[in-house]
């Protein structure tokens, strides 16, 4: 495989809203991030993936765009990400946008347009149908594909008396990708952006864009690929840029057709099959169940080895998933060896490695007492659907989804110091605070050299800048003790070297035999607090985990 820059960067999430707030107004803000920029370069990332900082009516926090080439007020101005893309830069630390092009805002120039009549020169921007009548005369939408924050796909427009699609909120209608006018509009735009400089995109539900809904398809449609294809060879293909897609439906085969070089696709997907496994078959998230560790072993390694001519995304958070060391580890007691204990299994692995804000200090899920002071909007269209309208849940079992999956877990304020608001904002945040900033923020983990922080940081260092950085990016992997029910252990090895990683994912004791050829020889890497010994046999602590090292002669 031809080595690409971003093979062996690690990307860190900004979801700017909750980052840093540099002026009081309980928002935070590209001034704030700027401010933060040298303690990212501690850690040692060499890439933000920046949630959107678009102009926006901010209905979906930013997901809702309404000028792609302008920045929300709330976030600063152009001028400001000017010089975030020019302060990282001298860091050594590019920028990727969110790209979110599946769907635009209601607000956005061309919305507001294509709405005045069917004539108008946007209206082909955008999906529209004619509704139909019920016995009774009632007006009801064409055939509904469920939106995913709750009630119908279509929504009714009176000046035109047809309705508009909208996978999402009815504040975000789906662009129409058949469009070529419209089409063109994006990749300029795109340009644009690579023009003043970013390092790539990241592809808002790009799945999406290939949808046909008069057939009941909305992702993975048939004309998906060639649609990318276009983009690539229209925008970012021109560039030296990392371009990784949000696909909730891919398998390791499709991951290939979007990732493998030769097609000139994208450079990476995000796949979300093991982010899954504890959903209810009907309730989704909203009712989670037991996690299945042996079928995450086998989905996880399926794609270190099925994923042969492409490239991978490695992750457990982001800014729609709750908090890894709440959701599957422990955030009471062994918070922090739990949290270490992610961050050791997934960063050995093979592919690009993402880092949520917080997760590099172990932040856990929040459990605020009242729905309202819940802010996402998926978590308000969904309880008015499963609970208030279908009665599928009662309101109790709702709300144990929310505090084990909800969005919000990830989007409480970063927590910096132990002062009023854990140092977000000097305002009123525009979402609470995790109460436990106190003990759990960023102050104190940079005071200590044992923190979780200081795992992500020679996690980073060991891929990028050591005699196993090879390995670790290139290595290939075989999984070991597939059935047990408490380690998840692999090997990565090329002809120099080889690396044994082991994790215990319970909090209670296990046994494991070391494979003979790591007792004699081999040098501990990094491991979870515990002083480890290479023995035949090893008891392992509580989520305990290490790598082993050994040259190959």
């Amino acid at each position: 495989m031809e080595q690409k820059w971003w093979h062996k960067s690690v990307v860190y999430q900004i979801y700017p809203r909750s980052f840093m707030d540099s002026n009081g107004d309980g928002i935070g803000d590209i001034q704030g991030i700027i401010s933060k920029l040298d303690y990212l370069e501690k850690l040692g990332i060499d890439v933000i993936w920046l949630s959107p900082v678009y102009q926006s009516p901010m209905d979906d926090n930013g997901y809702d765009i309404s000028d792609y080439q302008d920045i929300a007020k709330e976030f600063g101005t152009m001028a400001d990400m000017d010089e975030l893309l020019e302060e990282a830069g001298t860091r050594g630390i590019k920028i990727i946008m969110d790209l979110v092009v599946n769907h635009s805002s209601d607000e956005h120039k061309w919305f507001l347009e294509a709405k005045k009549s069917v004539d108008n020169h946007y209206r082909d921007y955008y999906i529209w149908r004619e509704g139909k009548r019920d016995e009774d005369g009632n007006r009801i939408p064409p055939k509904d594909l469920g939106s995913a924050f709750g009630g119908s796909t279509w929504e009714y427009d009176e000046t035109t008396d047809m309705y508009y699609f909208h996978i999402f909120s009815k504040k975000q209608p789906d662009l129409n990708w058949e469009n070529e006018t419209l089409r063109q509009e994006i990749y300029d735009m795109m340009n644009w952006w690579l023009e003043k400089g970013i390092g790539g995109f990241r592809m808002d539900v790009i799945d999406l864009i290939g949808k046909e809904v008069d057939k009941g398809i909305k992702e993975n449609g048939p004309r998906l690929h060639d649609l990318i294809k276009e983009m690539h060879e229209s925008s970012f293909g021109n560039y030296d840029v990392l371009t990784v897609g949000e696909t909730w439906g891919a398998s390791p085969a499709s991951a290939t057709r979007y990732s493998d070089p030769d097609r000139k696709e994208l450079s990476m997907i995000f796949q979300f099959e093991h982010m899954v496994l504890d959903w209810h078959s009907v309730h989704g998230k909203w009712k989670p169940v037991g996690l299945d560790f042996i079928r995450l072993k086998r989905v996880m390694s399926k794609w270190q080895t099925d994923l042969t001519k492409g490239w991978n995304s490695l992750f457990w958070n982001n800014h729609d998933l709750p908090r890894i060391v709440s959701r599957w580890g422990n955030d009471g007691d062994h918070r922090e060896t739990s949290a270490k204990m992610f961050a050791i299994l997934l960063h050995m692995m093979k592919g690009t490695p993402y880092i949520y804000q917080g997760e590099e200090i172990g932040m856990t899920n929040v459990k605020f007492s009242r729905l309202e002071d819940y802010n996402d909007i998926e978590i308000h269209g969904t309880y008015k659907d499963k609970v208030l309208r279908d009665e599928e849940l009662t309101h109790e079992e709702f709300m144990r989804g929310v505090y084990q999956n909800g969005r919000d877990n990830a989007r409480t304020p970063m927590q910096w110091n132990n002062q009023e608001h854990a140092g977000f904002t000097t305002g009123n945040p525009w979402l609470q605070v995790n109460e436990n900033y106190e003990q759990i923020n960023v102050k104190e983990a940079l005071c200590d050299k044992r923190s979780i922080f200081y795992t992500y940081q020679k996690l980073i260092e060991l891929r990028k800048n050591s005699k196993y950085s090879d390995t670790i990016i290139y290595g290939d992997y075989t999984l070991l003790y597939r059935n047990h029910p408490e380690v998840f252990a692999y090997t990565r090895a090329d002809e120099n070297y080889k690396l044994l990683v082991v994790a215990n994912f319970t909090d209670t004791f296990s046994e494991i035999v070391i494979p003979d050829e790591f007792i004699n020889g081999s040098e501990i890497v990094i491991s979870t607090d515990k002083e480890l010994s290479v023995r035949e046999s090893i008891r392992l602590d509580p989520y305990e985990s290490f790598v082993l090292g050994l040259e190959i002669t």
